[in-house]
């Protein structure tokens, strides 16, 4: 079995990358062979609209575009398991997730009748990370979950979504003009909550990477 598993994070060593990190921690413990890549660290842009992907005779789910990305799509369609993560910026996932989506859909997608040329079994874990509470994620931000979940429907696997809410967002707040957000909620959050989110990242890991 084989789980790749992708930061759609700027940031390394924090939240989303620390659940990511549980994950992938939880599909080794079944078995699974991983791969993680940070997108950040990747060159790529969303799709370029060159349509190599739609030429008569060219091979099918595959993007022919030279950069970062198209060998990483190659791993994620041969894989058994996709576990991404993503911070919330603005309401929705980084543009380095969106961009991905793009190129992941788009060179599967048949332009004869809308159907999907990929038919293999890749099952889906999203992680979103955010500053908001759970309160306002279940108001506001689980409609956007749904859609970003619906995304990866292509992949013909399960897919499902974990919130992790009301992130710690750095470890001094001291230095940041951010008085509109409570140190001390934030560490007990932390303290209390977030060790929990890592667990459920863990058994997300292991189920998905179990083949589950």
């Amino acid at each position: 079995m084989k789980t790749i598993i992708l930061n759609g994070s700027p940031r390394k060593n924090w939240n989303t990358a620390m659940m990511l990190k549980e994950a992938q921690k939880g599909a080794e413990s079944a078995g699974a062979e991983t791969e993680y890549f940070d997108l950040f660290d990747l060159t790529y842009t969303g799709c370029r609209s060159c349509l190599a992907c739609k030429r008569k005779g060219a091979e099918r789910c595959k993007c022919f575009w030279k950069d970062d990305l198209s060998p990483l799509i190659d791993r994620i369609f041969a894989a058994d398991a996709l576990i991404i993560g993503s911070p919330i910026y603005l309401g929705d996932i980084t543009s380095q997730v969106h961009g991905l989506i793009e190129r992941l859909h788009f060179c599967a997608l048949s332009y004869d009748d809308y159907s999907n040329y990929f038919k293999g079994r890749v099952n889906v874990g999203i992680i979103l990370t955010m500053n908001a509470p759970a309160a306002y994620y279940d108001l506001a931000y689980r409609k956007k979950a749904k859609e970003i979940a619906q995304s990866f429907e292509g992949l013909n696997g399960s897919v499902e979504v974990y919130a992790c809410c009301d992130t710690l967002q750095v470890k001094d707040y001291s230095k940041y003009n951010m008085a509109s957000f409570s140190e001390e909620h934030k560490r007990a959050v932390r303290k209390e909550q977030f060790p929990k989110d890592l667990e459920k990242a863990f058994q997300m890991g292991a189920r998905l990477g179990g083949g589950h």
